[in-house]
């Protein structure tokens, strides 16, 4: 069985704590997954659906886009609709250039957003960049409010990156266009942070995060920044991509620096196919932290590859009903039995390590390969319990497989007694 981690890793970056609605960040609170809604905000119907489908996928945080007064105004009638739905998900204010006045001019969008995300790159322009970013931190106090300062390589504050370039050229031995582009990106976000905290904003309801899309400067960056601060850190390889690129390279960075111990928050920026569901980022995200033993989310499934002795593709195809089956039985499951995700299910395809496989995990199943006789051993706890064959095989795994967890996980309502 594997080893089963409760919060963070030993060694996890001491940061301070921080509550963005019920959720907390930071500490020795486990990381926490969120993801950002891809709808036009002013539509409140359908951004409330957005944001209630990702809060049912896992998102434990939702960003919303706040760029206009039609989607300021439509913030509130956001909140509400969720509330409605019993969908207590806090909701993130994400603005850009003209912040400080949709948060003076609709003083309920300020009040209903749980958090502000301010881009120290773009909140204003020369003289006015400091009055502005001042504004909207004197919101998020009267209203006390956390606020995740989030510098991004595509948008960094210009006048940082002139002036280290500048301080660059007195060096005899000057940095690499890289490093003082990180040296800016770090920079723009603490001088950023103890700005805030100047202005009255607690260091407990500051966030950090400095996004970049290549992972190796992305772990740079980060280490440097857990170093030099206790700020709660936000997590993610912004324009990851698409597909298994995306994946592969927000996993790659990510998985480093939280087996580091860094990271208080984490979100996969993956660009959706065409009409595609948002959920998958957040898929995605909990499989990340799963992977690494720091939160369990839903049943692992381990699953055989496939090579020359698995003759047939049914091992596949029960494979993808078996995943499929569990993420849909754990939105009724998480509610009724206590540690229900940390199931471990094995579909495997021959006799080579199928039955070894299965013994190892809570309940398995070896489907016969090549020349081997066509029934399927079924495994619980290391013990085979049952011998399928014939055309039910899939539909009779299920079946065990619901009642395998009514009998060996707790009802909630009774471990509560």
């Amino acid at each position: 069985m594997s080893l089963h981690f409760c919060g963070k890793l030993p060694g996890q970056a001491n940061t301070h704590s921080c509550h963005v609605g019920a959720v907390t960040l930071g500490g020795k609170s486990p990381v926490v997954v969120q993801s950002m809604t891809n709808t036009d905000t002013a539509d409140a119907a359908a951004t409330a659906r957005q944001c209630f489908d990702l809060h049912q996928a896992g998102s434990e945080l939702v960003r919303i886009t706040v760029n206009t007064p039609e989607a300021a105004a439509a913030v509130p009638e956001i909140r509400q609709r969720l509330d409605d739905l019993n969908c207590p998900v806090p909701l993130i204010g994400d603005f850009h250039y003209n912040g400080h006045r949709l948060l003076a001019d609709c003083p309920d969008c300020a009040q209903a957003l749980a958090k502000y995300r301010i881009n120290p790159g773009n909140v204003g322009f020369g003289q006015k960049k400091d009055a502005q970013f001042a504004a909207m931190i004197e919101f998020a106090c009267r209203h006390e409010k956390p606020v995740r300062i989030g510098v991004n390589w595509g948008s960094l504050d210009q006048s940082v990156l002139a002036r280290l370039m500048d301080e660059n050229k007195q060096r005899r031995a000057p940095k690499s266009a890289a490093k003082i582009m990180r040296e800016a990106m770090l920079a723009s976000a603490l001088e950023s942070a103890r700005q805030a905290e100047s202005l009255g904003l607690p260091e407990q309801r500051v966030i950090l995060s400095c996004k970049v899309s290549a992972a190796p400067d992305l772990i740079a960056l980060y280490q440097a920044l857990a170093s030099r601060s206790r700020y709660a850190l936000h997590l993610g390889l912004t324009e990851a991509g698409m597909g298994s690129r995306g994946i592969v390279a927000s996993t790659a960075a990510l998985s480093v620096l939280l087996q580091q111990g860094i990271g208080d928050t984490i979100r996969v920026s993956l660009t959706p196919e065409p009409g595609a569901s948002r959920v998958k980022e957040v898929e995605v995200a909990q499989d990340i932290l799963q992977s690494l033993g720091l939160r369990d989310f839903t049943p692992q499934v381990i699953a055989c590859p496939g090579c020359g002795r698995t003759a047939s593709v049914a091992f596949q195809e029960l494979a993808r009903q078996v995943q499929t089956f569990l993420r849909a039985q754990m939105s009724a499951w998480r509610g009724q039995y206590a540690g229900v995700e940390r199931l471990r299910v094995a579909v495997m395809g021959c006799v080579v390590n199928g039955p070894g496989e299965s013994r190892h995990a809570h309940i398995g199943i070896s489907l016969p390969g090549a020349g081997e006789t066509q029934v399927a051993p079924v495994y619980e706890n290391g013990v085979k319990t049952a011998t399928l064959k014939g055309e039910r095989i899939n539909a009779e795994f299920l079946e065990i497989i619901a009642r395998y967890v009514a009998r060996n996980y707790t009802p909630k309502e009774d471990s509560r007694s």
